[in-house]
């Protein structure tokens, strides 16, 4: 359990940039591409398979779930991402581990991933924590995706979080009566729809690796060899991704490598 030290810059865009940070866990998440997956702790069974299939798809793309590690959405979003690509963010001490029917899942988020907090070793959860928690999970993501959330709830602040740092939010389409504040956002123009996760995941790839000002995969960069002669050697897709997340799906993409029968080959 340390202290993080320095700014990082995706907490800017809070009303107040957070006066401590505890971590416990593989702190390189942060450079990952990140999106943040919120909603209900008693999520109807749709929203709890497509939470997973989203976060089980941004997982195999390099991109690292951020979550709160709270029951329902969270969870299912933590454990579809792989507990070694994701950042769980509590809402008490970061020796805690709340709640407890989440123990296990957060001990290996603990030792395989990254969890986060602002609060004293020790500090057990209150009702205004969990607000203050809210708002560092949606600040991490590069956007907000709201699995499924009614009017009134604790999604609610976080929503209003995410339009305030200008946060684009997207959402699952939901029946009538159900998820009524995730359709609201849609109705009002606030929030985008995902229909196609495949889709949705790809299209999110494509322009955060576009945004990049130089390619991890620069034909000067020394860390592209290495990279290579890794590869090279026919590692797991699961292996090669626990250690290079956000390089094998650029290389997948701009065709350097070829996925085969769940291992990696380079072309």
């Amino acid at each position: 359990m340390n202290k993080i030290e320095g700014e990082i810059t995706e907490l800017l865009s809070m009303k107040n940039y957070p006066k401590q940070l505890f971590y416990a866990g593989n702190l390189g998440l942060l450079k990952q591409k990140k999106i943040s997956i919120i909603g209900s702790r008693k999520p109807t069974q749709y929203s709890k398979n497509l939470a997973h299939k989203l976060s089980l798809a941004l997982g195999k793309s390099g991109v690292c779930v951020v979550s709160g590690g709270a029951m329902g959405i969270d969870a299912v979003s933590h454990m579809g991402a792989g507990s070694f690509n994701t950042i769980s963010v509590l809402p008490c001490g970061i020796d805690i581990k709340y709640p407890g029917v989440n123990k296990n899942l957060l001990t290996e988020i603990e030792n395989n991933g990254l969890l986060m907090s602002q609060f004293d070793i020790g500090f057990s959860a209150a009702p205004w924590s969990f607000v203050v928690r809210n708002e560092l999970v949606v600040a991490l993501g590069d956007i907000l995706v709201v699995a499924e959330a009614d009017e009134g709830s604790g999604s609610m602040r976080s929503i209003e979080f995410a339009l305030k740092m200008g946060k684009e939010i997207y959402v699952f389409p939901q029946r009538v009566g159900e998820s009524g504040a995730t359709n609201n956002l849609l109705k009002e123009g606030r929030a985008k729809a995902i229909y196609d996760i495949d889709e949705f995941v790809a299209d999110f790839c494509k322009y955060r690796v576009s945004q990049e000002s130089s390619s991890s995969l620069s034909l000067t960069d020394n860390k592209r060899d290495d990279f290579l002669e890794y590869c090279n050697t026919n590692p797991t897709y699961d292996e090669a991704l626990k250690k290079y997340p956000n390089k094998i799906f650029e290389a997948d993409l701009s065709g350097l490598i070829v996925i085969k029968n769940a291992r990696v080959y380079l072309l």
